[in-house]
């Protein structure tokens, strides 16, 4: 592909001056009809890639994002664009006449994007409606949504390996903007890329933004310093909390202080959330009190700080809620208020019920035959959400396959052996959960480099503090700045695949001078000493 034409369809098409050399290669690839896997920092272009290569591919292209707010606001950016491609939204918003008429403007080829949720890539008529038309590109947007050990999976983005494939397997290009390396094996994993993918790591470091960690020992003194934070802060920002009742507690006690809040949580009516997005985007809210659910719709690039009232449930899921601070590149401020007993909220969330009646039920189902998913759940009696979860379990373990839109049971497994080896998967995923919880607390504990620390979790770490951190800012990140070389870690570095005596294959994620952190996938992260290592060879290439 003619790299001009490229920049010549990104500043016509869409406004956009000049595309990053990476850029370029993700776009090329795509067009040439290769899989791409992109883990770029937020505001980075990701969005270009898939819009650029969508409209040098013939072609419905069809993208998958797990907000609707957020498919909304793609489609605004293609409406907005100087001579962008036609895009339709297909999502549980949308009026049956809404839809008819999306459907009319793809099949006469007016529409050539449709963004849709990965739930309505598992009703039959979506697929089959889909496999008619010519689709050219199949777009995972928030990539990491399909794995299991990540911060935020999506049970029915595992569904969409088998689109692919209904869909007469075009070019899958898979966007994050945070995966650690684990989470990156699973993402290719999972969508079966292609062994010649693009698979394009970026610098995920956002260093115009200051890293802060404020430790607490009673809830009122947390609870009074973060109010008094966020009143002394200039907006727009965000403070994020655990919980929806707590949203609520800080919107209120922030409004009596005189700053523009609102709260932000799933517990409200769908007109309340849209009415709160709308007002945070035109600069009437200078603060919004969100859980979780706030956060992936966000384009808003200068937002000035990101403040934690809660410790979140991974390292992924913290460093995705910080990147929303600073996209315009200008000095922000992300905080994090930390107090070690709020872990046991955590680690209570991190240890799930397995669900054993539910999954003899669904073996039972599928003893009498293979079922669409939709059949399946009514027979097992578990509703959609929860059999896909409980059918990753299944899968992972070969005990069932999902193919053609049916699941099938192995016709040579034992029933109660395919429900143990669920079980034991899903005492496997409860020991990741809480491994990534102590990470935080490794985090939010340590005396080095606040920076280091966090990118070394994502397979990049700097070789010297960063200078824009507490830490930095105190001086004990420069105690043992001393970097040593690879040979006084052990032979150890970053990314390297290791082997335990017990746990067996891992990668280790994290080296320090003393000690190296492992990603095991049956047991999750774990801190090694080197001494230790050295004396018993219990860890080795």
């Amino acid at each position: 592909m003619n790299r001009e034409r490229i920049q010549r369809v990104a500043r016509e098409s869409y406004g956009i001056e000049r595309l990053r050399d990476v850029q370029v290669e993700a776009i090329d690839a795509a067009v040439e009809g290769r899989d791409v896997l992109a883990v770029w920092a937020t505001g980075s272009g990701k969005s270009a890639v898939y819009q650029i290569a969508a409209t040098l591919r013939p072609g419905l292209s069809v993208v998958v994002s797990p907000l609707i707010a957020l498919q909304e606001d793609q489609l605004v950016r293609l409406q907005e664009a100087p001579d962008a491609p036609e895009g339709v939204v297909l999502n549980s918003t949308r009026g049956e006449a809404s839809r008819r008429e999306a459907w009319r403007r793809m099949r006469e080829g007016e529409a050539e994007f449709v963004l849709l949720a990965p739930e309505q890539l598992a009703k039959p008529e979506v697929i089959a409606g889909l496999a008619e038309l010519e689709v050219s590109l199949l777009v995972v947007d928030e990539a990491h949504c399909i794995a299991s050990w990540g911060h935020d999976f999506r049970p029915d983005y595992l569904l969409l390996g088998a689109v692919a494939e209904r869909l007469g397997r075009p070019p899958i290009v898979a966007l994050t903007a945070t995966a650690s390396t684990p989470v990156r094996e699973e993402i290719i994993e999972r969508l079966a890329l292609a062994p010649d993918a693009a698979v394009l790591i970026g610098d995920v470091d956002r260093p115009n933004i200051t890293l802060g960690v404020s430790r607490h020992g009673e809830d009122h003194d947390k609870r009074q310093a973060v109010l008094a934070q966020v009143t002394g802060l200039t907006g727009p920002g965000l403070l994020y909390t655990s919980t929806r009742r707590d949203a609520e507690w800080y919107a209120a006690e922030l409004a009596a202080r005189g700053v523009r809040s609102a709260a932000y949580h799933g517990g409200l009516p769908a007109a309340e959330r849209r009415r709160v997005h709308e007002l945070f985007h035109v600069d009437d809210v200078d603060v919004v009190v969100a859980t979780s659910a706030f956060g992936m719709g966000i384009d808003k690039p200068h937002v000035r700080f990101v403040v934690h009232a809660d410790v979140p449930d991974s390292i992924d899921a913290y460093y995705q809620e910080l990147g929303r601070a600073g996209r315009d590149g200008m000095p922000a401020t992300a905080t994090l208020h930390y107090r070690p007993e709020d872990l046991a909220l955590r680690r209570y969330f991190a240890t799930k019920p397995p669900g054993e009646a539910e999954l003899r039920r669904i073996v039972a189902a599928l003893g009498e035959g293979a079922r669409a998913p939709a059949d399946l759940a009514d027979a097992a009696e578990v509703t959609p959400r929860r059999l896909t979860a409980l059918l990753t379990l299944l899968v992972d373990t070969a005990a069932a396959r999902l193919e053609g839109g049916v699941v099938a049971l192995r016709p040579d497994i034992d029933p109660a052996v395919a429900v143990a080896a669920a079980l034991e998967r899903a005492e496997d995923r409860e020991r990741i959960d809480r491994s990534r919880i102590d990470m935080l607390r490794a985090y939010a504990e340590t005396r080095r480099c606040r920076r280091q620390s966090l990118l070394g979790y994502f397979g990049q770490e700097p070789a010297e503090p960063c200078g824009n951190c507490d830490t930095c800012a105190g001086g004990s990140a420069y105690e043992d700045a001393g970097a040593a070389d690879t040979a006084a870690h052990g032979g150890f570095a970053v990314d390297d695949r290791v082997q335990h005596r017990v746990w067996g294959e891992g990668t280790v994620m994290e080296v320090d001078d003393d000690r190296i952190t492992v990603f095991f996938e049956s047991q999750g992260y774990k801190v090694l000493s080197l001494a230790v290592i050295a004396e018993t060879g219990v860890l080795g290439r």
